[in-house]
């Protein structure tokens, strides 16, 4: 078995806690993506089956959380949020961060912060466009499918590139993204084709597992870790219906598994190009 996620920090490593909780280490920097820490139980409209593997006290600190959006109990519930509110730093979209207050950071889509290593050198942390449902999903009045969300791409010089998808269904944005950023050895997909009936007639608001593999045909991306698709009701498709999928696809090798809260070890799984 794995290891499990504690506060001692691995080169690169990847873990999912459960739903969209992903802890990523790399460069000697820990973010956390999607903080979900509350009990099962009710969320007005979502059901949360089941919590996290690994509690927030598990982590020690974070050097940054990057929350794809703050309006759906599934990606920022309320212990996630304490958790966020309380750390060094938290990158999320610019209407999330007005919400969120102080320390979050609003990054419109293609722009970046630089965080510094311990060790020397930086990771860079770039935000990128993300579609909360289908191509013909009623828009907001800034364009937004949904909601506003927000992906992110970490680069830093002799790490992988690493993207976190948020709450994404588009292949045409996962076509950009491979378009105008480095080429990604590492991609967490939020998958789990996640329907809600009063919304956009019940229809995939995430990836499903066949976009999925398809995302990661367009992505080129050898190392792929699938996230958001267990602890919820309205997640339509599990972690099997993913495995068949890559598999059908001929894309098995990519898909890397653990359990929730064990790490996926990067440093031999990735080579940097």
């Amino acid at each position: 078995m794995n290891d499990r996620v504690s506060p001692a920090r691995r080169p690169g490593a990847v873990s999912v806690l459960g739903g969209p909780t992903t802890v990523i280490d790399i460069g000697g920097l820990r973010l956390v993506a999607d903080p979900t820490f509350d009990d099962p139980g009710d969320h007005g409209y979502l059901t949360k089956t089941a919590g996290p593997a690994v509690g927030e006290d598990a982590l020690g600190p974070v050097d940054a959380v990057l929350v794809s959006h703050d309006l759906h109990p599934d990606n920022l519930d309320t212990r996630g949020r304490a958790f966020a509110l309380a750390s060094r730093l938290v990158l999320t979209g610019p209407a999330a961060a007005r919400r969120l207050g102080t320390p979050a950071q609003g990054l419109p889509a293609w722009e970046s912060v630089t965080l510094p290593r311990p060790s020397g050198g930086t990771v860079t942390v770039h935000s990128v466009p993300a579609q909360h449902g289908p191509d013909d999903g009623e828009r907001d009045e800034q364009g937004h499918v949904n909601c506003e969300v927000t992906g992110f791409v970490l680069t830093g010089e002799g790490l992988p590139t690493v993207y976190v998808s948020g709450d994404n269904a588009s292949l045409a944005v996962v076509a950009e993204i491979a378009r105008r950023m480095p080429p990604v050895d590492v991609a967490v997909l939020f998958v789990g084709a996640a329907r809600v009936p009063s919304k956009m007639r019940g229809r995939p608001l995430t990836l499903t597992a066949q976009r999925a593999g398809a995302a990661a045909s367009v992505l080129g991306s050898p190392v792929v870790v699938a996230a958001h698709c267990d602890g919820w009701a309205h997640f339509s498709e599990t972690r099997s219906d993913i495995e068949r999928a890559f598999d059908d696809a001929g894309l098995a090798g990519q898909l890397r598994t653990a359990g929730n809260g064990e790490w996926i070890d990067l440093s031999h799984s990735v080579t940097v190009r």
